[in-house]
């Protein structure tokens, strides 16, 4: 588990976290998704323990298993040698060492370039590396900063089927990502960050209640589209008023980006309590 209150972080005078808090639970994904100076790889950094916060407390159920968002391996060593280096640090050692890496190789396909130098490799396969040595110890908590930033689609689905593997085995995921699709894979809960703190924190069918969906209708020459949160009785309404044919209706529900770009502005906190959400339009 991990459960961070009231973080706060300065640099110089830059408040890049400014009361930020989150709790997760043994076997859930959290999805943390935010602009670019939301505050998240700073909270990862303290989560990871290479900075102190300056003010807050966090509480850490396991030492973490890190994959940080800046490549972090050594291009002269091979793969095989990298995953003996993190797996020795983190306490494994002879044949239980040597099972854990070729499991994990195997999990993220990497079973064919053991061998191979990581300066040689691809970046997903680099990625894919990275990856492997936040795994291989199989830790209780897992601390992923965009882990699959440029990857290949070999690269993502690969690895998103050891996060969902780790979460189902009881393990708690911090998971930050641009690619919203990604967290709907993972059918992870999601906490919004902006300004340094967690603005909304839920699952997406929470978060996304009293989001607005379209209605459109396509008509022979012209197409009509309303905005509703009450897409079936605004639907009955087009229909009832109509005296033309109808060619094709589509409604389209909220999705994960339209919660992130409505709570990527000023919007207040929010948790899964609160459907409807008060905030400035995209």
């Amino acid at each position: 588990m991990l459960r961070a209150t009231g973080l706060v972080k300065r640099y110089g005078q830059v408040k890049a976290l400014d009361g930020f808090s989150l709790e997760v639970a043994p076997g859930e994904i959290a999805g943390l998704v935010g602009h670019n100076g939301a505050g998240k790889t700073t909270f990862f950094e303290i989560a990871s323990g290479l900075v102190k916060p300056d003010a807050g407390e966090i509480v850490l159920g396991a030492a973490p298993g890190v994959a940080p968002q800046q490549l972090a391996l050594y291009p002269s060593v091979t793969v095989r040698e990298t995953l003996r280096l993190f797996g020795g640090l983190a306490g494994l050692r002879g044949q239980a060492l040597r099972r854990k890496i070729e499991q994990v190789a195997e999990e993220l396909h990497l079973t064919g370039v053991l061998d191979r130098r990581v300066g040689v490799l691809s970046g997903g396969q680099q990625r894919r590396t990275q990856a492997a040595t936040a795994l291989l110890p199989e830790p209780r908590l897992l601390l992923l900063d965009e882990p699959t930033v440029g990857a290949d689609p070999e690269t993502r689905a690969a690895l998103l089927a050891a996060v969902r593997a780790r979460a189902a085995d009881g393990a708690a995921v911090v998971y930050s990502t641009h690619y919203l699709p990604e967290l709907a894979e993972l059918e992870a809960t999601l906490a919004v960050a902006r300004n340094g703190r967690v603005i909304a924190r839920g699952t997406s069918a929470e978060l996304l209640s009293g989001l607005p969906s379209e209605v459109r209708l396509r008509l022979d020459d012209e197409e009509l589209s309303v905005t509703t949160t009450d897409p079936t009785g605004a639907l009955a309404a087009l229909l009832r008023d109509l005296d033309r044919p109808v060619r094709e209706i589509d409604i389209r529900q909220p999705s994960l980006d339209d919660l992130y770009r409505e709570l990527s502005h000023d919007a207040p906190s929010r948790g899964p309590d609160q459907a409807q959400p008060a905030v400035a339009p995209a």
